[in-house]
């Protein structure tokens, strides 16, 4: 697909020394939305090359870990919020600089479409994807530009992002977030990630987390225990079909049910009364790495291609003595209150270096008692926090424990932190130079440059002899679950009005839609087949209720509703502006909906427009469509392609194969255009552009700059 055409304008960088340009940086407004590792950069970047007038949001407060790469903050800034102090500190050092600051979250209703069209461009520096994706829905909404940014380490990426000229943020699909089965990692984990997941999601949980909490895991354990003795019940009534079962089938079979077993008596985690805190520890010990480990052992299927684990036995990791000095040391944390930590109080002071046995012990016994002494009030409730000491220290004692008798690597604290919170440890450099190209791109887009506009990546090693990778973004994708559909905006009185009659007015008989399912940030409607009878129910009692009052904080001014039908392969996002003066003449429907209506599916004859295609092409949107709304990477983390791997397929395949590799690649073309086209102007694969431009770049020497003004930086060995 072809990207949209800008119109032509002035020449990039040359532009960058008009008095126009620089007038427009002073009075600009500029929201960013993150203060942390870019969010710094950023704004030190932004202050210094004129910008004045800036707004900033961010939910989190500073921590210790922060201080080595957030250059705005200091020692005695830990606890405060990250926004209110960068936005002080900027101002410290230019006081010309008109910086508000929001200690909030940028999903909150406050920060609606309207707060959004204020600005006059939007620049992301967040580590969140469900964040990324509600600010890159506002924007399209209010149509204002984005430049979105992430870094990995040494990698990096700047992409810019504008309403009917580039691809939106969710127009390429993310990977999806690794899953693990339940019965791997209850009964045969054979990965530090495995017994992390373990000691986080499940033992955490169990032992501080509400006791008739229900977990996607515990639902899934339930799913595959009832699949296992569904199994067995075939099996036993096969005959000799059964004699004749796979090995796997068997050991899947003793794995469903070993996982049910031990998801039995969960009161058993509860701690009885007058029993005390290291007794309960100890016991729980005794259960967890002696008792269900040693029914594990006696499960043989499960052993035929693998060794069985090892139990362990409280008594010969900690004698007496050692549990005397626990006990001491638990007297000491009662005195020093809440902030205890168990790594302090043995005297673990060293983060990257790995446990012993005993130590390990020493560390799972003391936590737990430490919760049920100076944070009891948690017990019941507490959720796995990965900024929590207490907590950290928890799983990384409990999950070493569940490695040892598996025989898999152990972790020290530092590593089972980053594996447990999904942290991508940063790099100052990286945040600096990205922050650069942010604002580099939004330069362009003030100065009207929008043929200049450029999606770059960094790289740890060079590719092509660059370490910096300029590449022209392509224009919205029209399967895309997001941009790919039309905006309306519905006029309404949010607080008189029906969801009864929002329904059957706008949704139904205005958009012919015949099974709706709406979705609105906590709010969910669902009607059509395969719902149960309580979930009717409970749709039902939401139509009397008024838009405003619905659950999820309402639909009230701002708020963005999706709307799909699964049966028409068809959605559209409404913008809801709460009106209160509607009058008869205007609104004889009491709204007004304004907006392109599209065309439903189900609506269009086949041979409507006098074409056997028709229908197979609506097939096919219908396809692209669904595939768009593949699930997210929760850590939003890139998938960089290396232009060699897909010159090398284009060679082998041909075009059609180039045209299929680009579609699901984060990479593109590096200069699409040899004679200074770029951004809108870039043709995308369908056409061979991706395999001509990539063929051009490749055989062209590497400049000294490009045409974006950045520096190339060749590597000496090649």
């Amino acid at each position: 697909m072809e990207a949209p055409k800008a119109s032509a304008g002035p020449s990039w960088p040359g532009v960058l020394r008009t008095k126009e340009l620089k007038d427009k940086i002073k009075t600009a407004k500029v929201l960013c939305v993150g203060a942390g590792g870019i969010g710094c950069e950023l704004l030190k970047t932004l202050v210094c090359t004129g910008f004045r007038n800036i707004e900033v949001i961010d939910l989190d407060t500073i921590e210790t870990s922060n201080l080595n790469r957030q250059f705005l903050f200091r020692k005695h800034h830990v606890g405060h919020s990250k926004a209110n102090t960068a936005a002080a500190v900027v101002q410290g050092f230019c006081p010309g600089a008109a910086i508000t600051s929001y200690h909030a979250n940028v999903k909150e209703s406050r920060f609606d479409v309207d707060f959004f069209r204020a600005f006059d461009i939007v620049l992301n520096g967040l580590d969140n994807l469900e964040a990324r994706r509600h600010v890159n829905r506002l924007c399209l909404a209010a149509e204002r530009p984005l430049v979105e940014s992430g870094t990995a380490g040494y990698l990096g990426q700047v992409t810019v992002h504008l309403k009917g000229l580039t691809e939106c943020f969710e127009c390429n699909a993310k990977p999806a977030p690794k899953t693990y089965p339940i019965c791997t990692l209850r009964n045969t984990p054979d990965k530090p990630i495995h017994t992390i997941v373990w000691a986080k999601d499940l033992l955490f949980n169990r032992l501080f987390g509400a006791p008739d909490a229900v977990s996607d895991l515990d639902d899934q354990a339930a799913r595959e225990g009832g699949q296992g003795a569904a199994k067995d019940k075939d099996a036993d009534g096969a005959g000799a079909a059964a004699a004749e079962q796979s090995e796997e089938a068997r050991a899947a079979a003793a794995s469903a049910a070993a996982t049910a077993a031990q998801a039995e008596d969960p009161s058993f985690f509860l701690r009885g009364g007058g029993e005390g805190a290291l007794e309960y520890a100890a016991r729980v010990f005794g259960r967890v790495y002696t008792t269900d480990i040693e029914r594990l052992i006696g499960v043989k299927e499960l052993w035929e291609k693998r060794p069985p684990p090892k139990a362990l036995h409280l008594s010969e990791l900690l004698p007496p003595a050692e549990m005397a000095a626990l006990a001491a040391a638990l007297d000491r944390a009662a005195e020093s209150g809440a902030g205890a930590s168990a790594c302090k109080l043995l005297g673990l002071s060293n983060a990257s270096q790995k446990w012993t046995p005993a130590q390990n012990a020493s560390v799972l016994l003391l936590a737990t008692a430490l919760y049920h002494t100076v944070r009891s009030e948690e017990v019941g409730s507490a959720a796995f926090d990965k900024d929590d000491d207490l907590a950290v220290e928890f799983v990384t004692a409990a999950s070493n424990l569940r490695s040892g008798c598996y025989g898999i690597p152990e972790q020290s604290l530092f590593d089972a932190k980053g594996m447990a919170g999904n942290i991508i440890h940063a790099i100052a450099t990286t945040n600096a130079i990205v922050s650069g190209l942010i604002v580099t791109e939004a330069l362009k887009i003030l100065a009207g440059c929008l043929g200049a506009l450029r999606n770059t990546f960094l790289y740890e090693n060079p590719v092509a002899k660059r370490l910096v990778v300029g590449e022209a973004s392509c224009g919205p994708k029209p399967g895309c679950m997001v941009c790919g559909k039309t905006q309306l905006t519905l006029r309404i009185n949010t607080k008189t009005t029906p969801l009864s009659a929002l329904l059957s007015g706008v949704i139904k008989r205005r958009l012919a839609v015949n099974s709706p399912n709406l979705l609105a940030g906590g709010f969910l409607y669902e009607e059509g087949e395969g719902l149960e009878d309580d979930e009717v129910a409970a749709y039902a009692a939401l139509l009397p209720r008024p838009l405003a009052e619905l659950p999820g904080g309402g639909l009230g001014h701002g708020a963005i509703l999706t709307v799909q039908d699964q049966s028409q392969h068809w959605g559209v996002d409404v913008i809801i502006a709460h009106t209160e003066d509607l009058s008869p003449e205007d609104a004889p429907e009491g709204f007004i909906l304004e907006g392109a209506l599209p065309q439903a599916a189900a609506n269009k004859a086949p041979a409507e427009d006098g074409k056997e295609g028709g229908k197979k092409e609506e097939q096919t949107a219908a396809a692209k469509r669904k595939a768009a709304a593949a699930p997210e990477d929760e850590d939003g983390v890139l998938l960089l392609v290396d232009s060699d791997d897909e010159e090398g397929q284009a060679q082998q395949e041909g075009k059609g194969a180039a045209a299929a590799a680009a579609k699901d690649s984060r990479k593109r073309p590096l200069e699409a255009d040899e004679e200074g086209g770029g951004g809108a102007d870039a043709p995308a694969a369908a056409d061979g552009g991706e395999e001509r431009g990539a063929k051009r770049a490749k055989a062209a020497p590497a400049p000294a700059e490009d045409e974006d003004g950045c520096i190339l930086i060749d590597d000496d060995d090649d």
